[in-house]
């Protein structure tokens, strides 16, 4: 990662007593020696052995770039199967120290830059998960997939945006089309010689569901298609607005599950 910033003596002390609660002595001792570094604390407590150790570091560095591949190693999302729940209380809490540095460590064991953070408050509003962020909405996988650095970064804006890039991609993987927007949608799903079908398309009823899905294809890219031309952006406020497009996606990604393809190509 580049341009690590570096913690101050609190930020540091907090992360190592968070480290050191969820890590036995031998675990801190064996990812030390993996990563090459030296505890050089001179401590026998666990947190005291880390924030001397990357103190140290951190001076010799003047950034807490040992500390970033510590947290990496030891918190490697792959040694946590079985565990999610353990993973994610302590990305939550290490978050919430960590905004302060502008710093966020993602479900994917990757690390991002963020807006520092300048009170308690916010700092744990950006340590929420996305599931906690949409609460109660049923977020489809393919949308956290294209738009999942935006979100964590609050920029809501960009995410629906690059939601709905990944809409479009999905389309195009599916059917083995290109183009993009209205027309994509109109090559891929159209009634006489569609590439892509929801239903049988034996009777008007399910015509009729094939081309309202169509439809609603088109109006969703027509919402959001090359927003940084539009004034005002999108006519939305904040999360709630965004988490009513990401619905909208989700469903679209939903209803793409089930779609089958045809054989038949476009015209």
């Amino acid at each position: 990662m580049s341009n690590v910033p570096v913690l101050t003596d609190a930020q540091l002390e907090q992360v190592a007593r968070l480290l050191g609660d969820c890590a036995t002595g031998s675990e801190i001792t064996r990812v030390l020696n993996s990563l090459g570094l030296d505890d050089v604390s001179g401590e026998s407590t666990k947190w005291r052995r880390l924030y001397g150790t990357f103190l140290h570091y951190q001076r010799q560095d003047r950034a807490a770039s040992k500390l970033i591949d510590f947290i990496r190693t030891l918190l490697d999302p792959a040694g946590f199967v079985g565990r999610p729940d353990e993973f994610e209380a302590v990305r939550q809490q290490l978050n919430a120290v960590l905004a302060f540095a502008g710093l966020q460590y993602g479900e994917d064991g990757k690390f991002r830059r963020a807006t520092a953070a300048q009170t308690i408050e916010e700092a744990h509003q950006r340590a929420k998960t996305l599931q906690a962020k949409f609460r109660g909405r049923r977020i489809h996988s393919e949308v956290v997939k294209y738009c999942k650095p935006e979100l964590l970064q609050d920029n809501y804006f960009h995410a629906v945006f690059e939601a709905a890039k990944g809409l479009a991609q999905r389309i195009r993987e599916l059917s083995g089309a290109d183009g993009d927007g209205a027309a994509l949608v109109d090559k891929v799903f159209s009634i006489e010689r569609p590439m892509l079908a929801i239903n049988t398309l034996q009777t008007e009823t399910e015509r009729s569901e094939h081309k309202g899905f169509a439809s609603l294809l088109k109006g969703c890219f027509a919402a959001v298609r090359n927003p940084l031309a539009h004034e005002p952006k999108l006519l939305w406020k904040g999360e709630d607005d965004a988490a009513d497009y990401l619905s909208l996606i989700s469903l679209l990604h939903r209803k793409l599950d089930d779609c089958a393809r045809t054989g038949l190509g476009g015209m």
